[in-house]
């Protein structure tokens, strides 16, 4: 099965286009009936919405050298069906809602061979400065900001 690519415009006459992240599962990431432990797709979802920042052409690591902190304020999982080891989850994010202060994701896990929805979840982030205050990427990143916007 051939990856689908997320479209996004971009504001001008092109496209940005984003593949969507896949993971492959791992024999510790199992739990005692031999499926995939639930805890393990909060953590898939955030190497999705690491990729997705990369492909941005924003890494994590370009935030934390400019001092910007994204924390989780709220993460939810609904489980489908289940991921079993050797498996491989296609995993499609989506940016929600952006205001420069707060972002909102949402991710959708399908099974790479058969389609099947695996699972779907959202998480909520803000931006915070080192010592952990708020802050507007709108103001004082706006460089950073147009990124952001442009993929919502």
């Amino acid at each position: 099965m051939a990856l689908k690519e997320i479209k996004v415009y971009d504001g001008s006459d092109g496209e940005i286009r984003f593949r969507p992240y896949e993971h492959h599962a791992k024999y510790y990431e199992t739990d005692q009936m031999g499926i995939i432990h639930h805890s393990n797709y909060i953590k898939w979802m955030e190497e999705a919405r690491m990729d997705m920042m990369n492909q941005m052409g924003l890494s994590y690591k370009q935030m934390e050298a400019l001092e910007i902190i994204s924390p989780v304020l709220s993460v939810s999982c609904e489980y489908h069906s289940m991921v079993h080891f050797d498996d491989t989850v296609v995993i499609e994010t989506k940016m929600t809602k952006y205001n420069g202060i707060k972002m909102e994701v949402e991710y959708r896990m399908t099974d790479k061979e058969t389609g099947e929805l695996r699972t779907t979840g959202k998480s909520a982030h803000c931006f915070l400065n080192r010592s952990g205050t708020p802050i507007s990427l709108k103001r004082s990143y706006p460089e950073l900001d147009t990124k952001f916007f442009e993929f919502k």
